[in-house]
């Protein structure tokens, strides 16, 4: 029996990819626990397309609160990147709507206060919402206050009964992991001041689609956005999308900035990303196929060069135990036989094993001890700032290597 979309409930009939049954990407284990090992499980991967609203999605309702449990790993403020990005949007959204001492800021999925703290800094009042017991705990040793649960129309019904009401509300990389997005942009529109402006940021589909970025799928991503579908969604909740940015991060994302039905101007890119999106035919079907060849291609240069380094007896690590390169790994079925050990800033993932490669991490110290001839960088979209913070390789001939779109060796 088909599944239907988890948004408008049509049947879905349109495959994206499946990538088979894979682990949760976040789900790391203990090295010395041969339990953990055993009782590993593993859940479907797969990514339909509904041919009514144009959601992309997977056809597995993996609980949220198995995966955003209280030791959940990510930490936002372990990428320098993330970080920089995150004080540009502050700085430019306390200027753009003068924002002060009376303002306030929410953050939606506030993880360890990365962006609300910059906020605090210049003296703008904000309050975190974030389901992670650990990463709000961090928040708040930094400053930031923060509520930990799930946000949603009831939540959100229960702040503004409490006299909340917020002037600019943030979800960075959110949208994506929410199983009900219908309820989870209700709260948006209960939660946001009359006058307010809600932002939010994701992966843009029509770059996972161009640049077959199929390792942003896993199953803490439920959804894959274009503005197609999100105007459509805003739409339906009683607020309206009045502009868009096109942003360099994760690959390619979009910042949609969302309000009351006229109460904004409408910005001068709205149309050019939807003309995009018409141009790669999101709005039909045959937008989305062909994708799973591309996929296997990729899949098989990577095999292919780790197999060549083994034969010519070369050793190979990795660098970030990220999420996009657990799904990766676990597609192209790589395992520590393969990949010696993989290398990460965040103590939380270091001296564990990645969920089902079982590849060891460790800290990136690591690397300059065992010296390996290639570094496979697995968060490919930070490679700049990996290759600059290890380019100590170059002293013993190490080169880097980044996988997608195609394998390169740097």
């Amino acid at each position: 029996m088909m599944p239907n979309c988890r948004y408008c409930h049509a049947p879905l009939t349109q495959t994206l990819v499946n990538l088979g049954s894979t682990p949760l990407a976040n789900s790391y284990l203990p090295m010395q626990d041969p339990d953990a090992l055993k009782n590993e499980q593993c859940f479907p991967l797969w990514v339909m397309v509904c041919d009514q609203c144009w959601l992309a999605q997977t056809t597995e309702n993996t609980p949220a609160d198995a995966i955003f449990d209280h030791d959940y790993a990510y930490l936002s403020s372990y990428s320098a990147g993330w970080v920089e990005h995150a004080g540009n949007y502050a700085r430019e959204m306390k200027k753009r709507y003068t924002l002060d001492a009376q303002s306030l800021v929410v953050e939606i999925a506030s993880n360890d206060g990365y962006l609300l703290r910059h906020f605090v800094e210049m003296g703008v009042p904000v309050l975190g919402i974030e389901p992670a017991g650990h990463a709000a705990e961090v928040a708040r040793a930094a400053g930031v206050e923060t509520k930990v649960a799930f946000f949603g129309r009831q939540l959100a019904s229960e702040m503004r009964a409490e006299g909340i009401c917020a002037d600019l509300m943030a979800a960075n990389n959110v949208l994506a992991h929410v199983p009900d997005i219908a309820d989870f942009i209700a709260g948006f529109a209960i939660l946001l001041a009359p006058d307010g402006v809600a932002t939010f940021e994701f992966p843009h589909l029509a770059n996972l689609l161009e640049k077959v970025q199929f390792d942003t799928i896993y199953h803490e991503h439920y959804s894959y956005l274009s503005l197609l579908f999100v105007e459509r969604l805003m739409r339906d909740a009683g607020l309206e999308v009045f502009d868009v940015a096109q942003l360099p991060t994760h690959g390619g994302s979009l910042r949609v900035f969302v309000g009351h039905p006229g109460k904004h101007a409408p910005g001068t890119m709205l149309n050019e990303v939807r003309t995009r999106e018409a141009d790669l035919r999101m709005d039909q079907i045959e937008g989305y196929a062909g994708f799973s060849q591309q996929v296997g291609k990729i899949v098989d240069g990577l095999r292919e060069f780790l197999h060549n380094a083994k034969t010519e007896g070369k050793s190979v690590a990795a660098y970030g135990a990220a999420a996009k390169g657990n799904t990766f790994l676990n597609v192209a079925g790589i395992t520590h036989m393969d990949i010696s050990f993989v290398v990460d800033l965040n103590p939380q993932k270091q001296e564990k094993l990645l969920p089902g490669s079982h590849i060891p991490v460790y800290s990136p110290e690591v690397i300059a001890v065992e010296k390996p001839d290639y570094l496979v960088i697995l968060p490919w979209n930070i490679a700049p700032e990996v290759m600059a913070q290890q380019s100590g390789i170059r002293d013993w001939g190490g080169r880097f290597v980044v996988a997608i779109p195609e394998l390169t060796i740097l």
